[in-house]
């Protein structure tokens, strides 16, 4: 059995560690605060340029630009987002099993890894997969030049023809309780055309470029990609701290219950300790009781 001092010390030690998770819990949340405030802000322009880009393709003519180019397939890329750090659940992992469930596809093309985050990079190096480039994960207040700066490396990955395709494997946040990993194609841009049907009596629009199609789209679709890249990363970002929040109260909450435990059997040895003294003092009286007898 363990000494009091020593279950003292313990508690201790679980209180002051204690106190390190509550610090992170709410670090973790300011941060998913200060990100979930950013994809709001940058919502309406990213969903209508999406909207943009979905309503012209259809009559788009067959026009040539390197983003819209589809090859055929001799090496895929695949874009792995993970955090730098742990102390956040499962949630590097999950990404990281997900990434490899993509790879061992059947009849699949070979891969070349593009790893943002330490912790994926870490991974897949040591194991030996091909990791042709790699870049720590970006802060929640980096600026929009550094999300820019990362969807222009993508981009050149993919026009120079080092890769033939380019997926993105990423935390998808869903709430500040749910993130999932999430495999999404990025280039070359297929935009979803929107099949609806036309009122009766009415006639599908016809549009007319200014400037023409092939310098509009040179403009239009890098800044697509942009922002695609600045919102799976956003949504990386709040997916980490999240689940980092997550892992923290679940951690904090068991603290408290070690630290019950432990206090619980303190007691006990007290008490136990005690009592050993009353029988002690009891007995030495009743024997010198006896002895004065």
């Amino acid at each position: 059995m363990r000494s009091l001092r020593a279950i003292r010390r313990k508690i201790r030690a679980v209180k002051n560690l204690q106190k390190i998770m509550t610090a992170m819990k709410m670090v973790a949340a300011a941060r998913l605060r200060r990100v979930q405030d950013r994809v709001m802000a940058g919502k309406p322009y990213t969903e209508k340029m999406r909207w943009l880009v979905e309503t012209l393709a259809p009559h788009l003519p067959a026009i040539e630009h390197p983003l819209l180019q589809v090859r055929s397939v001799q090496r895929r890329g695949l874009v792995v987002i993970t955090g730098d750090k742990g102390l956040c659940g499962a949630y590097n992992n999950n990404i990281i099993r997900a990434a490899q469930a993509f790879m061992s596809q059947d009849g699949a093309a070979p891969f070349l890894l593009y790893c943002i985050g330490r912790k994926g990079y870490d991974f897949f190096s040591r194991r030996g997969f091909p990791v042709a480039r790699f870049r720590p994960q970006l802060p929640v207040t980096a600026p929009f030049s550094e999300f820019k700066a990362v969807a222009e490396d993508i981009v050149r990955w993919f026009v120079s023809g080092e890769v033939d395709e380019v997926h993105v494997a990423y935390g998808e946040f869903v709430n500040a309780l749910v993130q999932r990993p999430k495999i999404v194609s990025l280039l070359p841009i297929r935009p979803e055309t929107r099949e609806k049907e036309a009122p009766s009596g009415t006639q599908e629009r016809e549009y007319i470029f200014e400037p023409q199609a092939p310098a509009l789209l040179s403009l239009l679709l890098p800044r697509y990609v942009e922002h695609q890249v600045y919102h799976i990363l956003l949504e990386s970002l709040a997916s980490e701290n999240a689940a980092r929040m997550n892992a923290m109260s679940q951690a904090a909450d068991n603290a408290e219950e070690l630290i019950r435990q432990l206090t619980l059997q303190a007691n006990k040895i007290r008490q136990w300790n005690i009592t050993k003294e009353l029988l002690e003092i009891t007995t030495a009286v009743e024997a010198m009781r006896r002895a004065r007898d």
